[in-house]
């Protein structure tokens, strides 16, 4: 039999962050126990007339209360909280439910169906196992007060209206039960659901890293691949430019110009790639400083593709000493090209500071991102572009930003055309990454 795979620190933190917001639920719950508790006992102490054993009972609030303070630092720690502990707070609820009880009328006491909200509290806290066991030991404690408790002593003129006041007992403890469930079943509830959301988006976010590790692997695989034809190219390029028939000829000789230029880029490419994967260390990170990045990066890709009109505005300030990153250049330069590629005409590029991030915003005047696109923007193959692999550049950008500590956020422009805004923590920046990393 397959064993069972440990859950993943990131799942961990999530149900510990799950169950550290039911203690906190717990707690409130505790709280109005404690008022109700001390309500009771002076309504039937004054109005009904029935004398109860005031300082045993007392003590038993003062126990909840000191559980509420404990709870309270468990918390506000940084120990995780786990289902075991969860199990815990809810038997010390029910003994001390017991105890109340056992001093109060046992079974006769009709708040005794409050055993029922610990029971659905621990159905939906509790794992499978501790809710049964919360169950039995509830049932088991019924029993016991039906045959073990302090009877309460009525007064005269109260003892002939028993069942009147059985009967206005079991009203007040359903309209408490009832409202008491209400509120933090619908609280509880909504925890859960959150928990199932951020699992949701862990599980999300673990497929698109494997998406992108397997495209990674494919990318190194293919720039190992291409060396060789690439550096074959080059020979037979230096070969041509030294025949006499081509050398004689000028437009030839272009064209070689062009082919060896492109050739070129082709071979930086590749070596980006290997240096993005680890390939090759000691050229991929460069100390320089946020606007010189910025500044030479657009300078590069203006070079490269030769936009008609660039509007380029750099207004990062104060300038932050920063590590380049070839990734961080490839997924932006990626940005850039998208805007071209939907704005031949125009295109423009802004960057400032805003507190301590880094904010680079992309515009063009192209026809904008569908609705579709933009409600699953970053999802691979998502893309208006017929075309094999569409939409895995924004995909890589989304993701590659993510990783830095960064958001990516799109929308269309009022006035026409697209903007990206790119968001990066400043202080990731100034970090040199770690070469295993």
């Amino acid at each position: 039999m397959r064993a069972l795979r440990p859950a993943s620190p990131a799942v961990l933190n999530v149900q510990d962050r799950t169950n550290r917001e039911n203690l906190q639920l717990l707690m409130q719950l505790r709280w109005v126990a404690v008022g109700g508790q001390i309500l009771t006992m002076v309504i039937v102490e004054r109005w009904f007339g029935i004398a109860l054993p005031v300082a045993p009972m007392a003590l038993v609030i003062a126990l909840l209360a000191l559980l509420n303070v404990f709870s309270l630092l468990r918390h506000r720690s940084s120990q995780s909280i786990s289902n075991g502990e969860l199990f815990a707070e809810l038997l010390v609820d029910v003994a001390a439910l017991t105890l109340q009880l056992y001093l109060s009328g046992g079974a006769t006491n009709p708040f005794i169906v409050l055993y029922l909200m610990q029971v659905a509290l621990g159905a939906i806290l509790l794992e499978a196992w501790s809710t049964w066991v919360l169950a039995s030991v509830a049932a088991g404690l019924f029993v016991v007060l039906t045959g073990l408790h302090r009877p309460l002593v009525l007064p005269p003129e109260r003892a002939l209206d028993l069942f009147r006041l059985y009967i206005s007992g079991m009203f007040v403890c359903f309209v408490l039960a009832a409202g008491l469930l209400a509120v933090f079943i619908q609280r509880i509830s909504r925890n859960l659901r959150l928990r199932d959301q951020r699992l949701a988006d862990l599980r999300q976010r673990a497929a698109e890293e494997d998406h992108i590790v397997r495209m990674g692997l494919l990318a190194s695989g293919a720039a190992h691949e291409l060396g060789t034809p690439l550096a074959t190219l080059s020979v037979i390029l230096n070969d041509w430019r030294r025949m006499r028939p081509i050398a004689s000829d000028s437009s030839l000789m272009q064209d070689i110009d062009d082919m060896q230029a492109q050739l070129d880029r082709c071979k930086a490419i590749v070596t980006g790639i290997l240096m993005s994967s680890g390939e090759a260390r000691g050229e991929g990170s460069v100390r320089t400083d946020v606007r010189a990045f910025v500044d030479d990066l657009v300078a590069e890709w203006r070079t490269l593709r030769s936009p008609a009109r660039l509007h380029y505005l750099n207004r990062f300030a104060p300038n932050t000493a920063m590590v380049s990153d070839v990734a961080l250049k490839q997924v932006i330069l990626n940005v850039f090209d998208n805007a071209l590629e939907a704005s031949p005409h125009w295109v423009g590029i802004q960057v400032a500071r805003r507190g301590d991030d880094l904010v680079l915003t992309v515009e063009d005047r192209g026809p904008g991102f569908d609705e579709a696109i933009l409600a699953e923007f970053g999802k691979p193959y998502r893309s208006t572009k017929q075309r094999p692999g569409g939409g895995l550049g924004l995909f890589l950008v989304v993701n590659v930003m993510r990783k830095m500590g960064g958001t990516v956020s799109a929308r269309n422009r009022p006035q026409g055309g697209a903007s990206v805004v790119m968001t990066l923590p400043v202080g990731g920046l100034a970090q040199e990454r770690n070469d295993d990393d």
